[in-house]
């Protein structure tokens, strides 16, 4: 097997993308570690897609402190001699505090997120998951988290065009490498070629 130039490796997308699936697949051929985000944790989550307005600063505030930890733990290894796969990039919590947050509980945020950021390690790749808003409905109707079945299209569509907006600018990813790949005609869970398809995408990205 070839080894992988890029060795702390985040995989992102929009919610239903596949990030978590495809980090476990990563993990396993590479014989890498993985981070995981742990979404279940979050209480106030299910109230948050039944009223987005009222509960979106306690969901967003309390999913920043858990990536925050998670990701101090994870620059606590010595993520030079080993591989580590991650289904999340830490800057993914700011892309959806200014979807649902606004004004002074925005400011607030704001701040608290610069403070962090200092801290968080940077990934040497990212592989950014495409897919239609369409698709990623489907994919999220297929494995029905009691959690996500008030999500609405709208919501999707915008935190679809939110994450494509935020990849189309380099500055986001400062001095690392990006690997954009539609997913829309992939099934990489149940086809092997689409797997290799993606493998090789890494090699000649990353």
């Amino acid at each position: 097997m070839i080894n992988l130039k890029s060795k702390f490796i985040a995989v992102e997308g929009a919610i239903g993308a596949g990030k978590t699936s495809l980090v476990l697949l990563l993990s396993k051929r590479f014989n890498a570690k993985h981070n995981l985000e742990v979404v279940e944790e979050n209480p106030f989550l299910s109230k948050f897609y039944n009223d987005i307005e009222r509960y979106a600063f306690q969901t967003q505030i309390f999913f920043l402190l858990s990536r925050y930890k998670q990701q101090l733990e994870l620059a606590q290894q010595d993520l030079f001699n080993q591989t580590v796969f991650s289904d999340y990039l830490f800057a993914k919590d700011r892309i959806f505090a200014h979807l649902n947050l606004s004004g002074n509980e925005l400011s607030m945020y704001e701040h608290l997120y610069e403070i962090m950021v200092k801290d968080i390690p940077r990934p040497d790749l990212i592989i950014y998951l495409q897919a239609s808003t369409e698709m990623l409905m489907k994919r999220i109707a297929l494995r029905d988290r009691p959690f996500e079945r008030k999500m609405s299209f709208e919501y999707m569509r915008r935190l679809n065009l939110a994450y494509e907006e935020f990849f189309s600018y380099p500055d986001n990813y400062k001095k690392t490498k990006l690997i954009k790949i539609n997913t829309n005609g992939l099934d990489f869970v149940g086809k092997n070629k689409d797997l290799e398809y993606i493998i090789d995408e890494i090699y000649k990205g990353g």
